[in-house]
């Protein structure tokens, strides 16, 4: 038997299509989307049939759409990526931007958390994987050559491995 779902809203808020939707099982109420409005909306969910969630503040400072969004495994902070080529760590106590990180060429459209949130993982349109520390810094690039963009990042809960994917078949 397959399990049956229902909408139960919509939320409203941005001003261009939603590229990204963020969740985490510990903060079940809580979810951030991205747009190619240039921000991130962080919303509260609500259990009233009318208002389904309330938007809590906006993400600014990106130049270009927002392609991916991503939250801690604590829900404190948020990590963005963007077609301005720059990935965002935001605050979501004060919505403030806290690291901005800049190296890519072109388009980041792929970000992601270590489970630990000590490190960052981001894939761009420019055929890299770059890992970060928190404080801005890349540790690693690595460079592929037969991609034609790096369409999605995961940062395994193992420690050490990353994956990626693409769209191009070789």
């Amino acid at each position: 038997m397959t399990e049956q779902m229902t909408v139960r809203g919509t939320l409203k808020g941005h001003s261009g299509w939603v590229t990204q939707i963020a969740t985490t099982p510990q903060f079940p109420d809580m979810i951030l989307s991205a747009s190619r409005d240039k921000t991130v909306i962080m919303w509260k969910l609500t259990r009233d049939e009318t208002n389904y969630g309330i938007p809590q503040r906006a993400l600014k400072g990106h130049s270009h759409f927002v392609s991916d969004v991503v939250i801690s495994s604590d829900g404190q902070f948020a990590l963005s990526g963007s077609w301005d080529g720059t990935l965002r760590l935001w605050d979501l106590t004060t919505g403030t931007t806290t690291r901005r990180f800049v190296g890519h060429t072109k388009d980041v459209l792929s970000v992601a958390f270590s489970a630990d949130n000590r490190q960052i993982v981001s894939g761009s349109r420019d055929k890299t994987i770059k890992l970060w520390n928190t404080l801005g810094v890349c540790k690693y690039t690595i460079q592929f050559s037969l991609f034609e963009k790096i369409f999605k990042v995961y940062n395994m809960k193992t420690p050490r491995l990353i994956c990626a994917e693409n769209l191009k078949r070789p």
